[in-house]
């Protein structure tokens, strides 16, 4: 599929933009298991505009990570227009706006999900960045604030007629946050009220769940964001199923190495203080499912050097293998 003149290849899942998570390491480790298109940490326009260093490092880019986005949000088309063009200094592929982030601190300033509420300046805020800038502007959405106002099918559209080169929905409203089941029929209603690509996004975690999404909503990419947490192979899963390829899974030491090699790609982009503070809540997700994962946990919330992380690896493989 196209996202303007950006090929992506839809036999595959998107990484959906978590802030907190999916920093250069963990895009890289998600990479590497074929995800077939990367989406940035969320940046605040304002704080683009106002020269704001840390913001402004939530937007750089490898060559490896490509075809990638960076993902800003705002609620001032101006500001967003102004924030697009800054992008471009770090050569993103495309330009993603945040309409459907539920956080209070952006949607209860006006931003991420709060525009559902307002799709005529959603749509001018498109417009603005997309007038801006050369590259595909695309935006990410839910389904609308709450259960008596879902409005995604007609945000959709407002988007598309401004000049959204593509579409994400994750399919809950802002009222919901991330607790109960997507709602599948209004992200399928969103595909069949516009022309441009639809990527489908929420409670994708496996080869069934990815199935049932896209034979179900008709959507031309799915976006994994929680279930590639601990588990960046699912992008390996999903490829091989819908490429009619078995997926031979991933042993408890392929597991650990995948992790290892996470965080120390980890440590090596934020220095090893930083990065095994970070790494805590990576290690713990990799630790689902696991006999005395709790215990671990307890350890890992501890973790100040690589060496530990290492050690723990090496004391669950010699009782679990």
């Amino acid at each position: 599929m196209l996202i303007g003149n950006v090929f992506i290849d839809g036999r595959s899942a998107a990484l959906a933009p978590m802030a907190g998570v999916a920093g250069h390491a963990f895009r890289k480790v998600c990479k590497e298991f074929g995800a077939a298109y990367l989406v940035g940490e969320m940046a605040s326009a304002k704080g683009l505009v106002m020269s704001g260093r840390k913001t402004a490092e939530l937007l750089s880019i490898t060559e490896e990570e490509r075809p990638m986005a960076v993902q800003i949000f705002g609620d001032e088309p101006e500001t967003v227009a102004e924030a697009a063009r800054i992008c471009m200094r770090y050569c993103p592929d495309i330009i993603d706006i945040n309409m459907g982030c539920p956080a209070h601190k952006v949607a209860g300033n006006g931003g991420g999900s709060a525009l559902l509420k307002n799709p005529a300046l959603a749509g001018r805020i498109v417009r603005a960045a997309a007038k801006a800038v050369p590259l595909p502007i695309t935006a990410k959405i839910r389904i609308g604030w709450d259960n008596d106002n879902i409005n995604a099918a007609e945000v959709a559209k407002v988007l598309e007629a401004n000049g959204a080169a593509a579409i994400a929905v994750h399919g809950r409203t802002r009222a919901q946050m991330y607790a109960p089941p997507v709602n599948i029929r209004a992200i399928s209603d969103v595909k069949k009220a516009v022309k441009i690509p639809v990527i489908a996004n929420g409670d994708i975690t496996d080869r069934l769940s990815a199935r049932k999404m896209l034979d179900e909503t008709g959507a031309d990419l799915l976006m994994v964001g929680r279930g590639a947490c601990g588990r960046p192979w699912v992008f390996a899963e999903i490829r091989a199923f819908l490429e009619g390829r078995e997926f031979e899974g991933i042993s408890l030491e392929g597991k650990f190495e995948v992790m290892l090699r996470h965080i120390r790609l980890l440590c090596e982009d934020m220095g090893e203080a930083h990065g095994m503070r970070e790494a805590r809540k990576h290690a713990a997700w990799y630790m689902r499912g696991l006999r005395g994962a709790a215990a671990y946990r307890q350890k890992i919330a501890q973790l100040t050097e690589f060496c530990q992380l290492e050690e723990i690896a090496q004391e669950i493989l010699a009782v679990n293998i």
